[in-house]
């Protein structure tokens, strides 16, 4: 074992390294980490471009027959992406869901070692080697970040982007081009996540503040700009006949809707900083980033900058603050190895021990367990399990658990983009039934799929008054990660689906 370390080391770099190992953990969610992470990862992107192929367009378009629909405030660079490798996927003959979700989640393992090698680089740029190992080791092998890093969640999948960005701006000897690159690739990230615009002005405010030249800071501005038209102004020219209709419609539905969907206090943000990072290894790297601040302050302005405004914004989502992430574990490894340089003479080395063995042991028993984690196993398994009967023309679900909105089936794994009739304590078993009377044939659910244990005798029960024939097919468990999640905040609403059968 010890040769083939020793092999290991002598034969490729250390930023080699980290990259082939954080490849390997990464394999394991592309293989074993089926399902998405959160809702809008899979129904805004997923969903929405594979629906696009099968030629169902949803509200989001206009079309022929409904001509005067109007932008729903989504970026749609990213869903296009998405759109095309379907497409592509299809020409090949690949239609099953579960393979090309295979492919999906090995793209974004490739495109997120772009995080650990520039994050390994930035690090570089402003210490040492020995700091970039660490870093690049935190962000290879720390116990979200592979889980994270194949999932379509698009805060997540702007941060190569904004890496390089500051990369290029990082580096000692720049000239036009590096100002022209970062723009570049700043521009592409604001077209993955609008948000991202906040780590942009902040970059621009370092920038600023190093007092760079008047020609660089409008290469800089016009190189963003640029970007942004090309990917979401020329695109809603032909769409919307306008430019940015996407996202002013976007900027108008938040701002309306700014308590719809969560608000919290305002230190949450700063409660899942410390808690991700696991203390008290959280509060070393918090207070390395606030140490640093003029040392790396293309990272420092960008990220309170960013959390000032989600702090401020009344709509508050955990998935909100992993945009900063990196830059947080980069700047704050970088801060606190400056104060243990400082400082080490009055450091308790017991202390230091005991505290980097408790994280260390956390991290090992957290990273296998989300790393292989299934999520949302119940309902996406329970759609595979109807695409693969092929009599089941549609199902309804029964969640009358529930008093208005019903838990929503990903359809993509079903493979049929048809109506769903769904019950609730507001929207009766009758109101629904007369809802599927009103179908074409071959969309009259004969599958009935009952959300959650809950009542479900009395549930069942009831249906059967409708269905005299309704019978037992199956039941789904969630996974381990799910029964966590539940059992940490019942809103996750993760449980067994129980499927039965119209006869």
């Amino acid at each position: 074992m010890k040769s083939i370390t020793t092999w290991f080391k002598i034969k490729y770099s250390p930023i080699e390294q980290m990259l082939l190992l954080g490849f390997f953990v990464r394999m394991l969610s592309v293989i074993f980490s089926k399902g998405f992470g959160w809702h809008d990862d899979h129904f805004l992107i997923i969903e929405t471009s594979q629906s696009w192929v099968d030629g169902y367009f949803n509200y989001w378009l206009p079309t022929e027959a409904e001509p005067n629909r109007q932008p729903q405030g989504h970026a749609l660079f990213y869903i296009g992406l998405h759109y095309y490798f379907f497409k592509f996927l299809k020409l090949l003959g690949i239609l099953d869901p579960q393979i090309k979700m295979f492919f999906v989640r090995l793209i974004h393992a490739f495109w997120s070692l772009l995080i650990i090698k520039y994050g390994y680089k930035i690090t570089e740029q402003y210490s040492s080697k020995k700091v970039a190992w660490y870093v690049g080791l935190f962000l290879a092998f720390y116990w979200f970040m592979p889980f994270i890093s194949v999932r379509n969640l698009v805060e997540f999948v702007c941060v190569p982007t904004l890496l390089m960005a500051i990369y290029e701006l990082g580096k000692a000897n720049k000239t036009w081009t590096n100002y022209v690159l970062a723009g570049f690739w700043l521009g592409i990230g604001f077209s993955i996540r609008f948000q991202s615009v906040f780590i942009t002005a902040g970059i621009g405010l370092a920038l600023l503040l190093y007092k760079t030249s008047l020609k660089n800071l409008v290469l800089f501005l016009l190189s963003f700009c640029f970007v942004v038209f090309i990917t979401q102004g020329l695109v809603d020219i032909v769409i919307w006949k306008r430019p940015f209709a996407e996202f002013m419609s976007y900027v108008e539905y938040n701002v309306n809707n700014a308590t719809t969907y969560g608000t919290d206090n305002w230190h949450m943000y700063f409660d899942l900083v410390f808690g991700l990072l696991i203390p008290p290894l959280s509060f070393v790297i918090v207070a390395g980033y606030f140490y640093s601040w003029k040392k790396v302050a293309l990272i420092f302005w960008p990220v309170l900058l960013y959390l000032s405004f989600h702090t401020y914004f009344p709509n508050k989502q955990e998935r909100f603050v992993m945009t900063v992430i990196p830059l947080i574990v980069i700047s704050g490894t970088i801060g606190a190895f400056s104060i243990y340089d400082c400082y080490k003479e009055r450091i308790n080395r017991k202390l230091f021990l005991y505290c980097k063995i408790v994280v260390i042991c956390l991290n090992l028993i957290l990273l296998p367990v989300l790393t292989l984690s299934y999520s949302k196993r119940h309902r996406v398994e329970a759609m595979s399990y109807l695409r693969d009967k092929n009599d089941a023309r549609g199902f309804m679900i029964e969640d009358s658990n529930k008093e208005s909105d019903y838990l929503l089936p990903p359809l993509y794994y079903f493979g049929k983009w048809s109506p769903i009739c769904g019950i609730t304590k507001y929207y009766t078993a009758d109101s629904a039934l007369f809802y599927c009377k009103q179908l074409p044939t071959d969309n009259v659910p004969n599958y009935v799929v009952f959300w959650q244990a809950e009542n479900l005798k009395s549930r069942v029960d009831s249906m059967r008054k409708r269905f005299p024939g309704l019978a037992y097919e199956t039941s789904i468990e969630p996974s381990f990660i799910d029964k966590t999640l539940f059992f940490l905040n019942p809103l996750n609403d993760n449980q067994t689906a129980f499927i039965y059968k119209i006869n």
